[in-house]
């Protein structure tokens, strides 16, 4: 009878029984809904608690060829802000933002962006413009701007938290180029599966090679195999990667034609989860890299 009666009572907290709602924590914050984990953890960083980050994708999620989901338009629509990075990042974007009336702020705006090089995408901006922590600064104006005319009470804190990220992203920058100095200049090539290191070969002094320039695609061409191992047995290319939310299959194509190591798994479109390699954007340049350095000096002894 006393069990029957502990679990009466706990139902009774679970479900706010006895005709007395359960109290629940409300939060009052402004809603900032952005298009990918990524860009969450950067206006999460500026936003310190004043209001509430989320993203529409989720973890390992690609982004570019994302599909909107009918929950997804209900949250925008409940949202006090939508950010999204630009460039054609989010090619779904322009459709799913037409469907509500809410503000929105493009996080890259004012960034100078590095046309792609080749394929059907050749002269349009390459939209990974996160991957260089100096661009990343101009994110955070943007964001720090759009968060203080939504919530005007809190814009000095914005700011603030605004020059305190953007100290950390000097010196993750300063890391980055220090980590992948030590390249020889024979190795200082970049072969990746996605076009997506463009802003980080160019801060770091790598020439970059891909199988294919945006992830939209998806499948290498039997055609892009072969032209980046026949770049990378040109180059003595030792390693070679591939990004965390594609399959690496093509590249490991690569791999068995030339001998060049498979590098390790880089991170671009998403963040891991918390208790995942990169829970944050910071941990995801700094783990990109240590990465590519490491591969590319290792000893094939």
């Amino acid at each position: 009878m006393t069990k029957l009666i502990g679990v009466i009572g706990a139902v009774a907290l679970l479900t706010g029984g006895c005709g007395a709602p359960a109290a629940t924590a409300r939060d009052d914050r402004p809603v900032v809904l952005t298009t990918f984990t990524v860009l969450a953890d950067i206006a999460g960083a500026v936003a310190g608690g004043h209001l509430r980050v989320e993203s529409i994708t989720k973890p390992g999620a690609e982004v570019h060829g994302y599909e909107p989901t009918p929950d997804d338009v209900k949250k925008a629509a409940a949202a006090d802000l939508v950010v999204d990075n630009g460039f054609g990042l989010e090619a779904w974007f322009a459709r799913f933002v037409a469907e509500v009336d809410v503000p929105h702020v493009v996080a890259g705006e004012g960034v100078a962006p590095v046309p792609i090089a080749e394929d059907a995408y050749a002269g349009e901006p390459n939209p990974h413009a996160w991957m260089s922590p100096l661009n990343v600064r101009t994110y955070v104006d943007n964001l720090v701007e759009a968060f203080a005319a939504l919530a005007p009470r809190h814009a000095a804190d914005f700011r603030a938290n605004g020059e305190r990220y953007r100290g950390e992203l000097q010196r993750v920058h300063d890391d980055l180029v220090a980590a992948l100095a030590v390249l020889p200049e024979g190795k200082r090539a970049l072969v990746t599966c996605e076009g997506a290191f463009s802003y980080l070969a160019r801060d770091a002094g790598l020439t970059e090679r891909y199988l294919w320039a945006v992830n939209a695609e998806q499948q290498a061409t039997p055609r892009q195999v072969a032209g980046v191992i026949e770049f990378v047995r040109a180059h003595a290319v030792p390693a070679v990667f591939c990004e965390s939310t594609v399959s690496d299959a093509p590249m490991r194509q690569v791999v068995a034609a030339t001998g060049a190591a498979f590098g390790g798994v880089l991170y671009v479109d998403s963040l891991s989860t918390p208790d995942g390699p990169v829970p944050t954007y910071l941990d995801l340049v700094r783990h990109d890299a240590r990465t590519i350095a490491a591969a590319l000096t290792r000893d094939p002894g």
